[in-house]
């Protein structure tokens, strides 16, 4: 006798198979059978009409935090994710000592922005190394599974102290201890090994994050150590200025490690083809053996904004910075009076010195209203701010502080700041079709005020698999294999991802029908009231980890 039997599904099987009407049978956690099945079970689910799939693997996560306080890991939970892999980019909280746990809140606040007070509260600071922290988070049941990985900044300052966030020059004795500390991380159960090479992640007082721009020998040395184990995975982040210095690294780590690399992969305005340079050097590289790809999104890399959220084209000016920790409703009132809201307009014409901050508040051509009930990730150019204004004859300025106070102050919009350069999803479709993308970059349990994509994996099958229509459509077959199985198996997950025999029993039933995400929301339920956009689901009819039933 079986334990589950899920009968009469339309089963999509994760493997990119095409769809077909079947049964799925589930013994201890696992998957026993997949067909035509006559024997009996102690618990039957009717799936007549709903898409009998994998649950969803999400490799890109920094529930690093959250992981602390919330054992049902929503927003994730509540759109089929059944595997979270958290500690990505070089950032999280273990290894460390006593005296660096301050230094490592200020720089998850900074590069994930987390609030201070949320993670001062919210983690529970029970162990000092990597192990001990496995340990800690294995000691917390959890709805879902969890995957950590050890990230590069929390080793660097462990071994190096002050030398390391300073980004000194680690010596052949700190690089020695660094690789060991992997290597133990690695053997006791971590995923994997992360750094970031980025610019735009600082520390909350602006302190670059100390893998910047370490020297190559740092990460071969590291990835050495993780190929000794003959596991795990390396997953980096890097603006690609030097485009071949940097992927010569890449290159390099994933030859002398032997071991599956990945990376982020984005669409730059200003550079709107590098991303294509980029992914012919991982042909050449794939061609010569060795296992690099690229992390890709399902939608632009995008910002919410709002006068709820960290960020809209007035949270710089010093007006509305006098007011900006007022209640909501006490800050629109203000900001409707006639002297405030010229103030804050005069002073909005001046835009700050740093470029990204400038483009965030200045370019209105990027910031798109967003509906009350559902979010548009493929808006047409002619509906944004500028757009709008420029038809009705009205300054974005003014156009958009008017939008800002509607709902009661709760109106948002959605700036697209990376993937978006042509004013749709094409470049995005070309990425996640490319043989060496995984899906990814959902960021859940990061940017808690401004990102809301740990709904990608709803979105991604509802747009390109239902709803687009402003270019071609996806086989559903091909995107549940792209984050299940594929997902899977790039970051050495072969226990799960797909509805075969042996498998993990971790199963989504969906009304495909009904498969929606709602627009983002503001919400007060982190550790000291702390604030998170999330998106809610609807559609998903059950969902099973390890063959037992997680209530959405």
């Amino acid at each position: 006798m079986y334990d589950l039997l899920i009968q009469g599904g339309t089963v999509v099987d994760g493997t990119g198979a095409a769809r077909r009407t079947a049964d799925v049978a589930v013994k201890e956690g696992r998957i026993a059978e997949v067909g035509r099945i006559t024997a009996d079970a102690k618990r039957k689910v009717n799936a007549d009409g709903l898409i009998v799939a994998p649950g969803w693997v999400d490799i890109h996560t920094h529930y690093d935090g959250q992981a602390s306080w919330d054992p049902q890991m929503t927003p994730s939970s509540w759109h089929g994710v059944t595997t979270a892999v958290m500690g990505n980019c070089g950032v999280g909280f273990a290894p460390a000592k006593k005296h660096q746990r301050q230094w490592m809140l200020e720089l998850m606040e900074g590069v994930e922005d987390i609030p201070g007070a949320v993670l001062e509260e919210g983690v529970k600071w029970e162990w000092e190394t990597f192990p001990e922290y496995m340990q800690a988070m294995a000691r917390i049941p959890r709805a879902i599974d969890l995957a950590a990985q050890i990230p590069h900044a929390a080793v660097r300052v462990y071994v190096m102290g002050e030398r390391g966030a300073n980004r000194e020059p680690a010596t052949q004795d700190d690089m020695q201890k660094m690789a060991a500390i992997v290597k133990e991380a690695i053997l006791a159960g971590a995923l994997g090994f992360t750094t970031s090479r980025t610019f735009v992640h600082k520390t909350s007082k602006g302190q670059q994050a100390p893998t910047f721009d370490v020297a190559a020998e740092e990460l071969i040395t590291i990835a050495r150590a993780v190929g000794e184990t003959g596991r795990g995975v390396l997953q980096m982040i890097s603006d690609f200025e030097d485009i071949d210095a940097e992927f010569e690294i890449m290159r390099q780590c994933a030859k002398v490690s032997g071991r599956p690399l990945s990376f982020t992969l984005l669409q730059r305005d200003h550079q709107p083809t590098k991303w294509r340079e980029v992914l012919d050097r991982v042909d050449i590289a794939r061609a010569e053996g060795l296992d690099i790809k690229a992390q890709v999104a399902c939608r632009p890399i995008g910002m919410v904004h709002g006068l709820e959220c960290s960020m809209h084209p007035f949270f710089l000016t010093p007006t509305y910075q006098a007011m900006s920790g007022l209640p909501l409703a006490e800050r629109v009132k203000r900001m409707q009076e006639a002297t405030v809201r010229a103030q804050i307009i005069a002073e909005s014409q001046r835009p700050p010195e740093n470029w990204r901050l400038a483009s965030i508040t200045r370019d209105f051509h990027k910031y798109y209203p967003l509906a009350r009930d559902h979010a548009d990730y493929e808006p047409h150019p002619d509906t944004s701010v500028a757009a709008v204004a420029k038809r009705t004859g009205r300054s974005p300025e003014d156009l958009v502080y008017d939008l800002l106070l509607e709902d009661e102050g709760k109106k948002k919009f959605y700036f697209p700041l990376y993937n978006y350069a042509g004013g749709d999803l094409e470049v995005v479709r070309q990425m996640m079709t490319h043989p060496a993308s995984l899906m990814g970059l959902g960021d859940a349990g990061a940017h808690l005020g401004y990102i809301c994509d740990a709904s990608y994996p709803t979105y991604l099958i509802t747009h390109w698999a239902r709803d687009r229509t402003r270019g071609p459509k996806l086989p559903l077959e091909q995107l549940v294999h792209m984050q299940t199985m594929r997902n899977a198996r790039g970051v050495g997950l072969n226990d799960r991802g797909a509805l075969l025999p042996g498998q993990k029993a971790d199963i989504n039933l969906i009304d495909f029908e009904k498969l929606s995400v709602s627009a983002p929301q503001m919400r007060y339920d982190l550790p000291a009231g702390g604030r998170r956009l999330v998106q809610t689901a609807g559609g998903y009819k059950w969902t099973f980890v390890s063959g037992e039933k997680l209530a959405h």
